[in-house]
This record gives C-alpha cells, structure tokens and sequence, in this order.
C-alpha cells in the first residue's frame, strides 16, 4: 500500500467536529419542523445535545446519504426521523448508517391515511435495515427512546434519562 493511501481517510475527518451532537433530528420538509418541536425540548430538558436539518429522501438522496454516512464522524450516536406519507426517510437514513434510527411517522395534510401510511411504512422495513418506530406525532417518545439507547452506551448518564 502507497504512503499517501494510508492517509486518505485520515483527511476525511478533516473538519468533523470530535464532540458533535449526540442526536441527529432529520425532517423532509421545514414544515414537519413544529411536529419534532417536542422531541427538541425534551432533549433540551435532558441537556443532550442535538441538531436538526431538513433533508429530503426524495428530493436530496445525496444529502440523505451524506448525512447518514457521516453522523457518526460527527459525534451523532442516534438518529430520529420525522417523515410524512411515503416515510421513506427513515429507511434510506438507516441503510446509510449502523446508528440506531428511530422512526417518527407524521400526520400530513395530504395524507389520506391520517398518519398510519406513514407508520406503515416505517415499520415494514425489509431485513437488515432497522428502524425503530414510535406512535404517529411521537417525536417525544423518540426523544425518550434516544435518550434510553444513549444511556447503555454510557453517552449520558442515567440519572438524566
């Protein structure tokens, strides 16, 4: 192997931050940012640090990958998702990731199912790609969920889960 090929990745994590957030929040549409505004404070309330961006699964899959296969690099130990209708977003950020990835399915205007489309979706995942899944508008439940996996990795402690 060539000198300057072993040191190719190490120039990869050029720029990631070493104590990122602990929880990546990802919507597929600004407008899905009030339904996580609970799973927000109740990181906040549990002084778990966080970051929110907006990524679609449809409109930006490069995005989505690059989000997905960097939040580790970044400090991301787990990953909520908040996502409408088809749901896809979910899925796509967990085959992209080994982090844990919970599922937030989101009532819509446009939906026809009500949520459940949603919910559906994010619970059939097909082998190999986990995602976990709380109720429809649960992003507190999420953020719960986040803080209960974050306390078994000794990312927090347990007194603040």
């Amino acid at each position: 192997m060539r000198p300057e090929t072993q040191t190719e990745p190490l120039a990869a994590l050029i720029g990631f931050e070493e104590h990122g957030p602990l929880v990546g929040i990802l919507v597929g549409s600004e407008s899905d940012r009030e339904a996580m505004e609970p799973a927000f404070a109740e990181l906040d309330q549990r002084g778990i640090t966080h970051e929110f961006q907006v990524l679609s699964a449809h409109r930006d899959p490069r995005g989505v990958a690059e989000y997905a296969s960097t939040a580790a690099l970044r400090g991301v130990r787990v990953v909520i998702c908040g996502a409408g209708m088809a749901a896809a977003l979910p899925g796509v950020v967990a085959s992209y990731t080994e982090l844990p990835v919970i599922g937030v399915p989101l009532r819509s205007s446009k939906s026809v199912g009500d949520g459940m489309d949603a919910l559906l979706s994010i619970v059939q995942m097909p082998p190999g790609v986990p995602v976990a899944c709380v109720s429809i508008d649960g992003s507190r439940n999420a953020a719960i969920l986040a803080a209960r996996i974050l306390a078994q990795g000794g990312a927090i402690s347990p007194e603040s889960s």
